[in-house]
């Protein structure tokens, strides 16, 4: 594989890291507004930049062509060899152009959302250092740098989450986002540290690739390999909020509206998905742990999509569909279809950030108003935010000819021909994508109908209701047009752009599918059509008029709406099992460690021996004469028996 140094390439994350130094350095000398145009410049730029690598890679003649730049050579100590290196191929490419396209346009939106808030600098700051640290994630030429952008997300992620700090429910989301994130970054870091071990000191995707090609994996047993994998997943599970660790993700809903829509659609929470596909020539090795990849995608797909039918917070909603959809891709990656899942991941990324940011827009017109029981009506009011909330739903809904339907269709129909050894279970995996489909088109409609149309129920938020400012409709009307259009790319059959684009990078590692006539094809998108019909329709029949007949019918259900809306009591469970008792570990050791090793052994122990060290001497050093004297003479005394 030719590769060439590139010096666009550390200049794409470099202007985010200048912005988020200019804004955060100049503090409140910097007015809100500037900082934010400063940080929109930066990131925009990024984009540029972005774009001017992509067209030159895409006119290479040879279309496995990846540019790299080696920023410094980190470590070389005769074993292990690390470098601070980029690398611009296809698939890094593709993650490049959607982290800065959708985050210029969600630093636009914020620049009128955030307006007249406190802490404007220290706002955009922070989201540049985001995308900087995302840059490196997916631009990283070896997973050091990979698992540094991983790292720093994390931080960022928890800054720009509990952003509103003062408000102890923000903070405590904030640190539950950070401390979760970390239980799987454990297993990403002894996963790498394990494939450090058997691959002769290279964490280099290139020589990693040529290593998986050669019969160097041999020497391994399928054992490790799964192991290896499996722990990579860990990783992915906390970044990409899966089962078990997905509960961070909902609680995210606390930082501003525009932070939801870049953690959520575009940047941190693909990472998982992005490291899996980067790394698809190891799990191609790995079947077991493909299915086990495969599974928790499929059943995260299904849980969440059922959570969110009851939800009533509209960024919640919103929250557990992310959850939801980031399981379709893990079904895909999981599948072998490398391809399919990044297509899924840049459509998501288009009609998720529109549905944030138009969310956002709601809440803004609502005057903080979150509940989308005491909204509706808000189609006359809100025509911009209307037109393109509605285009995301039907889209994320699998809706033909919007993007949603090629990525999710290409999906399931990966799921259901794949030839894993555990083919078995992708026939189960598929049938859960199948009924998690059916529950978004519901779900999804369900939030429209209540939010947009019928009458309105609170009469004060709505009577003050009226559309966003431009700077924050201009990336709602660019998001839904993209939403729009870009199924295109994905072409079911020979047509399919996206996959043939991606193959020089990840054809080889993705699991062919079983052979299937055209009947069998056009069966799977028209049951696919179908199952999102029939979703839209139970949704129109029970919500075109107001909550009323779903309230009727979740009392007839009373203890099963109960449980999906306090969302399986996941959250009370891990208190119960997992954060009480470390609760009460961490302070008896508090009390071992800091009363009776440091208070009592350590700092009032030693001041008590040297007390008592001075007990004696004291009793002659009292600074009378007169003890003086007697010492003089009992020294004497003792002398003369001595001798």
């Amino acid at each position: 594989m030719p590769f060439k140094d590139f010096l666009v390439l550390p200049l794409i994350p470099a202007l985010p890291l200048v912005g988020f130094l200019l804004t955060g350095l100049a503090g409140k000398r910097l007015s809100g507004r500037t900082a934010g145009v400063l940080a929109t410049l930066a990131v925009s730029g990024a984009f540029a930049l972005a774009v001017y690598a992509f067209a030159f890679l895409l006119m290479e003649p040879d279309p496995a062509t990846a540019y790299t730049y080696t920023l410094y050579p980190f470590l070389n100590n005769g074993f292990l060899k690390i470098d601070i290196a980029f690398l611009f191929d296809r698939l890094s490419a593709v993650m490049t152009l959607v982290v800065t396209g959708v985050s210029s346009l969600i630093h636009l939106y914020s620049v009128g959302y955030m307006s007249g808030d406190r802490s404007m600098t220290r706002y955009f700051s922070h989201l540049n250092m985001f995308v900087f640290f995302m840059l490196l994630l997916v631009l990283g030429r070896n997973l050091l740098v990979l698992f540094v952008g991983w790292e720093g997300v994390g931080l960022s992620s928890y800054l720009l989450i509990g952003f509103w700090f003062d408000d102890m429910a923000k903070a405590v989301a904030g640190k539950k986002a950070f401390i979760v994130n970390r239980i799987g970054d454990f297993g990403f870091l002894l996963g790498m540290l394990i494939l450090l071990m058997y691959n002769q000191g290279s964490l280099d995707f290139p020589v990693l690739e040529r290593w998986s090609l050669s019969n160097a994996p041999s020497v391994l047993n399928t054992g490790n390999m799964t192991l290896i994998c499996l722990l990579l997943f860990v990783g992915a599970c906390g970044k990409s909020a899966q089962i078990p660790l997905y509960v961070w993700l909902p609680d995210a809903m606390a930082g501003p509206t525009p932070v939801s829509a870049l953690i959520h659609a575009a940047t941190m929470v693909t990472a998982g998905v992005y490291m899996v596909a980067r790394l698809g020539f190891l799990f191609v090795h790995a079947p077991v742990a493909q299915a086990v990849v495969a599974g928790v995608g499929a059943l995260t797909a299904l849980f969440a999509a059922t959570i969110g039918l009851a939800q009533t917070d509209i960024k919640k909603v919103l929250a557990y569909s992310t959850v939801s959809q980031l399981g379709y891709m893990f079904l895909a990656v999981g599948s072998g279809a490398l391809a399919a899942g990044i297509f899924h991941l840049t459509t998501h990324a288009f009609f998720k950030a529109c549905l944030f940011l138009g969310a956002g827009s709601v809440i803004h017109a609502m005057h903080g108003q979150q509940d989308i029981l005491r909204m509706g009506g808000l189609r006359a009011k809100m025509p911009w935010t209307h037109a393109t909330f509605l285009i995301s739903t039907l889209a994320i809904s699998g809706v033909p000819p919007l993007s949603g339907f090629f990525s999710k269709d290409e999906i399931l129909t990966s799921a259901f021909l794949t030839t894993n050894a555990y083919g078995g279970l992708y026939l189960l995996y598929f049938g859960m994508g199948l009924a998690a489909a059916f529950l978004t088109a519901f779900y999804m409609m369900r939030l429209y109908w209540l939010t947009f149309n019928g009458t309105p129920r609170d009469a004060h938020a709505f009577g003050h209701a009226h559309e966003s400012p431009a700077s924050m409709t201009l990336p709602l009307v660019v998001l839904a047009a993209l939403a729009t259009v870009a199924g295109v790319l994905g072409l079911p059959g020979e047509g399919n752009w996206f996959h043939h684009y991606l193959a020089p990078v990840v054809g080889a590692f993705s699991s062919p599918m079983r052979e299937a006539g055209h009947a069998v094809h056009y069966g799977l998108i028209g049951g696919s059509v179908v199952v999102a019909v029939l979703g839209l329709a139970a949704s129109y029949a029970l919500y075109r008029s107001g909550p009323g007949r779903a309230e009727r019918l979740a009392a007839a259900v009373r203890p099963v709406h109960t449980l999906v809306a306090n969302k399986y009591f996941v959250d009370e469970l891990y208190g119960l099992v997992v954060v009480r008792p470390l609760g009460a570990l961490s302070r008896f050791c508090h009390r071992v460690v800091d009363v009776v090793l440091i208070d009592l052994l350590g700092v009032n122990g030693s001041a008590f021996a040297v007390k008592a060290l001075g007990v004696v001497p004291r009793l002659f050093h009292d600074g009378r004469v007169q003890t003086g004297l007697l010492a003089i003479v009992a020294g004497v005394v003792c002398l003369w028996l001595f001798l």
